[in-house]
């Protein structure tokens, strides 16, 4: 019996020394919104929700299909990007010249109808500005390299302080509007920088992690 116990407690220490020579990926800030409180009105709230999505399936490589398979898009997920130093995440891909060729990543969308994104009656492609705003105000906690050049002063983003809306725009043939209305992530740090996303068919939640 003394043996065994002798066993037992050897053998928790030796979990606990591997344990604690593991060591957990650094989170560096962390931020989420609901998608049910995107505007108070509920058609036009779905509206922003499900752009919200699509932007973040096409991100995530989910393929563009017509129509949109909308029960994929809403289904909950989990998903990492990984950017190396001096890499840069841009929101869409008409970018200030500055940042030209050093993407690490994008949404590949552009929020309009022939990529299945929706209209409230104003524009296709509402509601991505929130998810561009979560995912900035992430990265200034995080203190990465950001840059949001037009602010979306103009309307209120629940949940989102005033000073991380980030205004998000793509026309073709207006590559320099569209540039001025997108947002650029760069690492800055000398270790890999992960943005986590996740989403519980309810909430989204934006973490970055130092790698």
């Amino acid at each position: 019996m003394f043996s065994t116990i002798l066993a037992t407690i050897a053998a928790i220490s030796i979990i606990n020394s591997q344990s604690a020579v593991v060591k957990p990926q650094d989170i560096l800030a962390s931020h989420q919104f609901s998608l049910e409180d995107r505007y108070q009105v509920a058609s036009v709230n779905n509206v922003f929700k499900e752009n919200i999505l699509l932007s973040l399936a096409y991100l995530r490589g989910i393929s563009k299909t017509t129509p949109v398979d909308w029960s994929e898009v809403n289904k909950p997920f989990h998903f990492e990007l990984t950017l190396k130093p001096g890499q840069v995440f841009a929101f869409h891909d008409s970018v200030l010249p500055q940042y030209k060729g050093k993407e690490g990543y994008t949404t590949h969308a552009h929020f309009d109808y022939q990529e299945g994104f929706l209209s409230d009656g104003y524009l296709y492609g509402d509601g991505v500005c929130h998810l561009a705003s979560l995912i900035y105000w992430v990265a200034k906690d995080a203190g990465l390299d950001t840059n949001a050049p037009t602010n979306h002063d103009f309307a209120v983003i629940p949940d989102v302080p005033k000073e991380y809306g980030v205004a998000i725009y793509y026309a073709p043939g207006e590559e320099s509007t569209s540039a001025n209305e997108n947002l650029y992530i760069t690492n800055n740090k000398d270790k890999e920088i992960s943005f986590v996303f996740d989403f519980d068919g309810n909430d989204l939640k934006v973490t970055s992690e130092e790698n």
